[in-house]
């Protein structure tokens, strides 16, 4: 067990307490050359900063996070978005970063570049977003917290939107991330025990634009951090343990205003047409394998699509794209992408809807899955 696990936190509360002078804690926050990780270092500021702007850039070893050659190893962190620190608390602050080359070029895996730029080409068609991030909670050793060490629990089916021992796995890691959200300023909007037992899931959003990505980046790093303080993982892997058990997606909510006006429908049935004829270029981009983390996933078994077919339907969940019931009904709302994976960039994820609803880019790709 890693020894932080077995740190009496009490012991840190009277350090945590102390004075600090006016000087703020500000943690800069990355994502790695994984494109799945993050990391993250402290600098103090003499000031409480109040916008962005007033954050000066940093800088680190880009050879030791997979960005950079050792020969030529500085990278440059940019502050992109601010938030409220729950762990040291007022006036410390989490800023999310880009990551850029010597160059000031963004690296490889710095997709809210782009992310950004698209966002600003369709701001005035409001696009909206809300994700849906599930997440399996491992014990130390890898093994689904919570599950026998020899075994398996009951089958799938008492665990969903569950309550009670033996039917929730975590709850406490649950709670304090939701709080640990609010306080910091994101806007997560919900939370429930998924089908699997040990897997949950939060919803962030929604959130239009550029900030979709900015703020499920930020709740993903909340719940890494309070996970080191229960001693357990969050895992994203889309498909963690095989056999008859659910994998874990980031179902991906998305609108414009002209959908969600009156009379919406149409454009929502143009949206789902246009998704329709670049499927395997969304699937391309909706894990960091280019689809090889999904195939695991989307199956067309437990509740997903087959990673080789688009289709869409009103409340079906083994849809690519489902038109929730309700929205059928009022004929006008959003519609739900049900293939983006657990670990999928939501940068990544709201260029590609972004590009291929509004923009009307054309044209597919080939999936190489296989190789």
């Amino acid at each position: 067990m890693p020894s932080s696990a077995l740190l009496d936190k009490a012991a840190k509360s009277k350090y945590m307490d102390l004075e600090t002078n006016g000087i703020t804690q500000a943690m800069y926050i990355w994502i790695d050359g994984s494109g799945e990780s993050m990391r993250c270092k402290t600098r103090s500021l003499d000031n409480e900063p109040k916008d962005i702007s007033e954050l000066p850039m940093w800088n680190f070893d880009g050879s030791s996070t997979g960005q950079a050659e050792g020969s030529n190893s500085d990278c440059f962190l940019k502050p992109c978005a601010m938030f409220n620190d729950p762990f040291r608390g007022a006036p410390n602050k989490l800023i999310l970063c880009e990551v850029l080359n010597y160059k000031m070029e963004a690296v490889e895996t710095n997709h809210r570049k782009t992310c950004k730029e698209v966002m600003s080409q369709v701001k005035e068609d409001h696009p909206w977003f809300g994700m849906e991030q599930e997440y399996t909670l491992l014990d130390v050793d890898g093994h689904p917290f919570g599950w026998p060490k020899q075994g398996f629990p009951g089958p799938q089916g008492p665990y969903y939107c569950a309550v009670g021992t033996g039917n929730v796995y975590g709850r406490e890691v649950v709670e304090a991330h939701y709080k640990a959200c609010i306080y910091a300023g994101i806007t997560i909007s919900g939370t429930n025990a998924e089908v699997m037992p040990a897997q949950w899931e939060f919803q962030v959003g929604p959130c239009e634009g550029i900030k979709m990505g900015d703020h499920l980046w930020m709740a993903r790093f909340l719940l890494h951090r309070v996970c080191e303080d229960f001693g357990v993982v969050a895992s994203f892997d889309p498909k963690p343990m095989n056999g008859d058990w659910n994998g874990a997606g980031c179902h991906c909510n998305y609108s414009t205003e002209k959908m969600r006006l009156p009379g919406g429908f149409d454009e929502i049935n143009n949206a789902v047409e246009k998704l329709s004829k670049r499927h395997n270029y969304h699937i391309q981009a909706y894990d960091p394998q280019g689809g090889k983390d999904n195939m695991r996933r989307l199956t067309g078994l437990h509740e997903t699509s087959s990673i080789y077919d688009f289709s869409s339907g009103v409340a079906n969940r083994q849809a690519s794209i489902r038109i929730p019931r309700h929205v059928g009904e009022e004929k006008c709302g959003y519609l739900e992408d049900r293939r983006p994976s657990s670990n999928c960039d939501p940068y990544t994820v709201t260029e590609v809807i972004a590009r291929t609803t509004i923009l009307n880019e054309e044209g597919d790709v080939v999936l190489k899955l296989n190789c």
